[in-house]
């Protein structure tokens, strides 16, 4: 059964970290690029990070260079998303989706598989 679950949300105050895990199962991510999204109350979703099948080649939102890193496990089977300086606005629930390629930005349409979601909030 293919599976995106990502974990490793939570509360944290502005200026901290937290990193996300997006576990997959059911398909190998040497042949897929993963996307981590999120959506903040009363917001639309919107891409955060992309990393390709390689790990090769990577993209960011503007809101996010610097700040987030993007990286992945094959033996694994995980990508991750390392978040430092975290700020009130990047609260929002966090998404990762299974994708060919990363593209610059990152249309939903292009994703086939989604996780849950995990929570991460900022307090100031």
């Amino acid at each position: 059964q293919l599976q995106l679950v990502e974990s490793g949300g939570g509360l944290v105050q502005l200026g901290g970290s937290l990193r996300l895990s997006c576990a997959a199962s059911g398909f190998t991510l040497d042949y897929y690029a993963i996307g981590w999204f999120r959506q903040a109350p009363g917001k639309e979703r919107e891409g955060v990070s992309c990393i390709s099948g390689s790990g090769g080649s990577t993209n960011y939102a503007d809101s996010v260079k610097g700040r987030f890193t993007i990286s992945k496990d094959n033996a694994k089977n995980t990508v991750y998303l390392q978040m430092n300086s975290l700020k009130p606005e990047d609260t929002a629930v966090y998404y990762c989706a299974r994708t060919g390629w990363c593209i610059a930005r990152m249309p939903e349409s292009g994703y086939d598989y989604w996780g849950q979601g995990t929570q991460v909030t900022v307090s100031s």
